[in-house]
């Protein structure tokens, strides 16, 4: 069995529920959440092997296809990620400080997933639209250059879908400030 994740955005809640009961009824997959967030889109992400997850993503892109903003199907995620989508991740010292901003949750998880595995970086949060009009972010950790890599890696990857708001990485950041994010 390979483990996988899925995730489908929604412009409306009411789209957003029938989604949720669909993607259950229609594949053997876990509920991680099911939500409204800001402004008002409904958020659904779920895990199981790969296939049930595929089926699961493409079963509601076809029956609420008007309303989707953005979906993904990962196979094999990044461990780092179910921490940081939690704000449970332990973070010791950090070196330098990347952020990605993107339009959309799905996007934001991608571009994690994909720094993860780019280069020898600590995810510590991953923020899904939640207070931010829509918005979402991930921040990481590591040294100066594997932070770098990491984030231009992932804003390079989802850029082409115009997904990318804004990018930054800190060299040194303030251990006050930083005291504040973790």
């Amino acid at each position: 069995m390979n483990r996988a994740i899925g995730m489908v955005e929604y412009k409306t809640v009411s789209s957003g529920i029938q989604a949720a009961d669909l993607i259950v009824k229609t594949s053997d997959v876990t509920l991680i959440e099911a939500q409204t967030v800001c402004p008002g889109k409904f958020i659904i992400l779920f895990s199981g092997d790969i296939s049930a997850v595929r089926v699961a993503v493409d079963a509601a892109e076809r029956q609420f296809p008007e309303s989707m903003i953005d979906k993904f199907v990962l196979g094999n995620p990044h461990d780092s990620i179910f921490k940081a989508l939690s704000c449970t991740a332990e973070i010791d010292d950090v070196n330098a400080l990347g952020i990605v901003e993107t339009f959309t949750g799905a996007s934001a998880i991608v571009a994690a997933d994909h720094a993860a595995k780019t280069a020898e970086v600590d995810i510590f949060e991953i923020r899904i639209a939640r207070g931010m009009c829509g918005k979402s972010y991930v921040l990481l950790t590591g040294s100066v250059a594997a932070v770098t890599e990491a984030v231009e890696s992932s804003v390079s990857m989802i850029k082409e879908e115009g997904l990318v708001l804004d990018y930054a990485v800190i060299p040194s950041p303030s251990k006050e400030f930083v005291r504040t994010l973790i």
